[in-house]
């Protein structure tokens, strides 16, 4: 775990089983709390409050009656063992360290439970979205974006979802940037299952964030709720593909109402992985073809606060992609080059095909370098044995 994680306890283990337990109490949101905290000054004097004083401060019967009641305590404690077990940190409404972006949100969360770099609580961040089902295309351009725009230094936010959520992470990782995960679970449960590894590459390297207790199951429900963190706590919100009535069209609809800006990647008009992308753009998205597209557009004193870690976005094309001149494969390099000009980022080519316009070497030369292709990162294999070249 970062050092930011472990020298951050704010709260006393007193303090933090009271925010716990009004974190816990049932229809009772972020704004009520605030209200009753200017009343009675802590969620300690809360809890000492009587039924009848607690509605004079606003609150209906029924929370009123759960927090007098104190029957929350036993969940509370029950989520500090968890906290404990997994070394997650829980930030509340009123710590210094909560996202200054998002308590400007017309409901932000009461309190966020953090694994990670508490750094990135406060650094600047594009959220990078998109569907569940991206296309080649889709993935090549997130993987390029993501990676690119950690390079420039921002904190890359997605949901850590199946598809262009997983490829921005993955490649904001992969570029040594940094990344935030926002999860519509508790950040002790790993949804999907085939994000373990990523999930902990994360809370090592990055920050896990959620507003959901530890243990809390990935609820369907949970997902659009926790999109209004990803652009609450995002300078800007990039749409890479999804359909006109998507989850990261939502996330676009709620940048929109905080007044983030909105980007977005066109794509093939036929493709209904386009339709959101698209459609944005037509409604006044700013069309993005590359990261520097992105960063043009922030503010000088976001552009300051990532200039450290922008180094190694200076690089143009030609020096972030040379492998091609250079493939240190010995005899195979002229069938590699001959492969990494036939296959394309957006398009995918069966094997067959590659065989057939390949008729000088043999089949089993060709699955051997793009073998090798693949263990180099220059191309991906897709289901049904066709390969698409990596961007």
């Amino acid at each position: 775990m970062h050092a930011a994680a472990t020298s951050t306890s704010r709260l006393t283990p007193e303090d933090e089983l009271h925010w716990l337990a009004l974190r816990l109490v049932p229809g009772l949101g972020t704004r009520r709390v605030v209200q009753l905290l200017e009343r009675f000054q802590s969620p300690q004097l809360v809890f000492r409050a009587s039924v009848s004083d607690l509605e004079s401060a606003g609150l209906p019967p029924g929370p009123a009656r759960s927090v007098a009641s104190g029957c929350t305590f036993d969940d509370a404690v029950d989520q500090q063992n968890k906290m404990r077990a997994r070394g997650a940190v829980l930030i509340t409404f009123h710590d210094p360290l909560y996202p200054e972006m998002l308590k400007d949100i017309l409901d932000p969360p009461l309190t966020l439970f953090a694994r990670g770099d508490l750094a990135l609580l406060n650094f600047p961040g594009i959220a990078v979205v998109g569907t569940r089902k991206p296309t080649p295309y889709g993935m090549a351009v997130a993987e390029k974006l993501g990676g690119d725009l950690a390079s420039a230094g921002l904190n890359v936010i997605s949901g850590m979802a199946r598809g262009i959520d997983t490829a921005a992470h993955k490649a904001a990782l992969a570029a040594g940037g940094k990344t935030t995960a926002v999860f519509g679970c508790g950040v002790d449960m790993v949804y999907p299952s085939e994000n373990r590894r990523l999930h902990e590459e994360i809370s090592a390297k990055g920050l896990a964030l959620s507003e959901f207790p530890m243990g809390a199951p990935a609820y369907p429900q949970n997902f659009p709720i926790r999109n209004r963190i990803v652009s609450g706590m995002s300078c800007g919100v990039l749409v890479v593909e999804g359909a006109q009535y998507s989850g990261s069209a939502i996330t676009a609809r709620l940048a929109m109402d905080q007044g983030r800006d909105v980007y977005a990647v066109p794509g093939n008009i036929t493709s209904q992985a386009s339709w959101g992308p698209n459609l944005l753009i037509r409604q006044g998205a700013k069309l993005v073809s590359t990261a520097q597209d992105i960063v043009n557009e922030l503010t000088p004193e976001v552009r300051r606060r990532i200039q450290i870690g922008s180094a190694a976005s200076n690089k143009d094309d030609t020096n972030s992609s040379p492998k091609q001149a250079t493939l240190p494969l010995g005899p195979n390099s002229v069938l590699g080059d001959l492969l990494l000009a036939k296959l394309r980022v957006d398009e995918p080519l069966h094997i067959d095909a590659l065989l057939g316009c390949l008729e000088n070497y043999s089949s089993s030369e060709i699955v051997a370098v793009l073998f090798e292709l693949e263990l180099l990162g220059l191309i991906r294999q897709l289901p049904g044995k066709q390969f698409v070249k990596v961007w």
